[in-house]
C-alpha cells in the first residue's frame, strides 16, 4: 500500500495505481482513466442484471464444470449483493466505454472476486472463476436483455396500466359531457369528453400490447455464446442452465436464444423494444398536447378544463399557473424518440460477430423505459385524475359552433348548410338561430336535429 491512498494492482498489461479503498482492480481502473467522457456510470438496473448473471453463472459452473462449491457459493452470494445495490459506488465505468462493454464486465468480475476472496478465505480470480465460461461478448448482451426485461415487467407495464385505469375512470365520469370536436384545430362535430378520453386510453392500452409483443425476443438470452457465438470454453448446457436459474430468481421467463450468432452480432430485440417505446412516447405526447390545449387560457385560450395547480408558473407574472405535467411528459416523449434514434444507430453497429455499441444501447434503452414509466405515473396521477371541467365554456362553444349545421345536410342539403354556417360565422350567432331564419324547419325539428348530445352519439341526427 502506498502512502498517498493508492495500492498497486497488476493485469496482463502491467502495474498501475488503484484507489486503496476500491473493490475493483486494474482493468476497471484503466477504463476509468481511458473514458472520462460523460461522468455517467452504467445505470443501476444494468448493474443489477450483471450481479444476477454472475450469480447464475457461478451456480451453473458449480453444477456443470466442477467449480469448487465454496468458491461458487461465495461468488453467487457476493454477486447477489451487487445485484441488490450494496456496492454501486464501486462501478464507476462510464457509459461511453469500449463497445463490447468489456470494462463493465471486468468491473463486475473484479468487485465480485475481491468480495468472494474475503468470504471464501481463498483466492477467487476475476477471470478464471467469476468469468468462468463467459465472455463480455455474451454477458453484456445478456445484461441488456435481463435489465430491460426486469424494468419492463416490474416498472413500465404496471405504470402504463395504471395510466389506462386513470384515463378510463375519467372517461366514464365524463361520458355525458359534450364538447366541440376539432379537426385541423378547427371546430368540428361534437364529441363527449368520455369519447375523447377513450381514444387516449386505447392508445396506451395498445402501447402496452406493443411492448408485450416485443418481450419474447427480449427474454431470449445470449449467455453461452461466449466470444463469437460458438460457445468456446463453456459447457454445452451452460447457457440453458444460466437462463433457467435467472428465470427462477426473477420470475421472468428467460430462455436461451435460438441462435447465439445473431444474439452476439446484433441487437435487434433491443431495437424492436425501443421502437415500441417510441410509439408509446408518441401517444403520450399527443395526450399531453391535448391536455395543454384544453387547459389553455384561462381567458384567451380554450379553457375547457383546468389542470391541477401544482406550482407558480412565472417568476415575473403573479398568479400564472402552467400545465407543467403535460410539458414534462412532452419532454420525456421527445427524449425517448431521440433515444430510439441512438439505439437504432447502435443496432446497425453489429460488425461481423459482435455489436460494438452495447453499453450505449443498454443505458439508453433503460433510460427510455424509466422515463416513460415515471412520466406515465405523473400524467395519470397529477394531471388526468385531477383536472376539472369548465362545462359553461363547453356549452357556450357548442351553442356557437356553426359546424353543427352538418346535421342538417340530409334535410336541407350541403349548399344550403354552407350558407347557414357562413352567416352564423359572420354574425357570431348560434347556428340554430340562423337556421330558424333561413330554413322551413320547425323549432322542434331544429332542436331535435341539432342536439349536441345526440350528435356525439353518431348515426342519423335526432333518430
Amino acid at each position: 500500500m502506498s502512502q498517498d491512498g493508492y495500492r498497486i494492482e497488476r493485469d496482463s498489461m502491467g502495474e498501475l495505481q488503484v484507489p486503496a479503498d476500491a473493490l475493483y482492480g486494474a482493468q476497471t481502473q484503466r477504463a476509468v482513466q481511458n473514458f472520462p467522457v460523460s461522468g455517467q456510470p452504467m445505470p443501476r438496473p444494468f448493474i443489477q442484471a450483471l450481479g444476477l448473471i454472475k450469480a447464475a453463472c457461478a451456480r451453473a459452473n458449480r453444477e456443470l464444470s466442477g467449480l469448487d462449491p465454496a468458491v461458487a457459493e461465495a461468488i453467487a452470494d457476493c454477486a447477489e449483493a451487487v445485484a441488490q445495490g450494496d456496492y454501486d459506488d464501486h462501478f464507476p465505468v462510464d457509459i461511453f466505454q469500449t463497445g463490447s462493454g468489456t470494462s463493465s464486465n471486468m468491473n463486475a468480475n473484479e468487485v465480485i472476486a475481491r468480495l468472494a476472496t474475503e468470504q471464501a478465505g481463498t483466492t477467487v480470480h476475476p477471470n478464471d472463476h467469476v468469468n468462468m465460461g463467459q465472455s463480455s461478448n455474451d454477458v453484456i448482451p445478456t445484461a441488456i436483455h435481463v435489465s430491460a426485461a426486469l424494468e419492463v415487467h416490474d416498472k413500465l407495464l404496471p405504470a402504463l396500466r395504471r395510466l389506462v385505469d386513470a384515463i378510463e375512470q375519467r372517461a366514464q365520469e365524463l361520458e355525458e359531457v359534450t364538447t366541440t370536436g376539432r379537426t385541423h384545430l378547427m371546430d368540428a362535430m361534437p364529441v363527449t369528453l368520455g369519447q375523447e378520453l377513450s381514444g387516449w386510453a386505447a392508445q396506451i392500452r395498445n402501447g402496452v400490447a406493443r411492448v408485450e409483443s416485443a418481450l419474447p425476443r427480449v427474454h431470449a438470452l445470449a449467455q453461452g455464446g461466449t466470444a463469437v457465438g460458438t460457445g468456446i470454453n463453456a459447457h454445452p448446457e451452460f447457457g440453458a442452465r444460466v437462463a433457467k436459474l435467472l428465470a427462477e430468481a426473477s420470475g421472468v421467463p428467460f430462455a436461451p436464444v435460438a441462435n447465439r450468432f445473431e444474439a452476439l452480432s446484433s441487437q435487434d430485440a433491443a431495437v424492436e423494444l425501443s421502437g415500441q417505446l417510441r410509439t408509446v412516447a408518441v401517444s403520450m405526447m399527443k395526450i399531453a398536447n391535448d391536455l395543454r390545449w384544453m387547459n389553455s387560457g384561462p381567458l384567451a385560450g380554450l379553457g375547457e378544463i383546468s389542470l391541477p395547480a401544482l406550482q407558480p408558473g412565472s417568476s415575473i407574472m403573479p398568479g400564472k399557473v402552467n400545465p407543467v405535467i403535460p410539458e414534462s411528459v412532452a419532454m420525456v416523449s421527445a427524449r425517448v424518440m431521440g433515444n430510439d434514434t441512438t439505439i437504432s444507430i447502435g443496432g446497425q453497429s453489429g460488425n461481423f460477430q459482435l455489436n460494438v455499441m452495447l453499453p450505449v444501447i443498454g443505458a439508453t434503452l433503460l433510460e427510455s423505459i424509466d422515463l416513460i414509466a415515471n412520466a406515465a405515473t405523473i400524467l395519470g396521477r397529477d394531471a388526468i385524475a385531477g383536472f376539472t371541467v369548465n362545462e359553461e365554456n363547453l356549452r357556450e362553444a357548442l351553442d356557437r359552433n356553426p359546424i353543427l349545421v352538418t346535421a342538417l345536410n340530409a334535410v336541407i342539403g350541403y349548399e344550403k348548410g354552407a350558407q347557414v354556417a357562413k352567416r352564423a360565422y359572420q354574425e357570431g350567432r348560434p347556428v340554430i338561430d340562423v337556421a330558424r331564419e333561413m330554413t322551413d324547419l320547425s323549432e322542434e325539428e331544429l332542436q331535435r336535429l341539432l342536439d349536441p348530445r345526440d350528435l356525439a352519439r353518431g348515426g342519423i341526427p335526432g333518430s
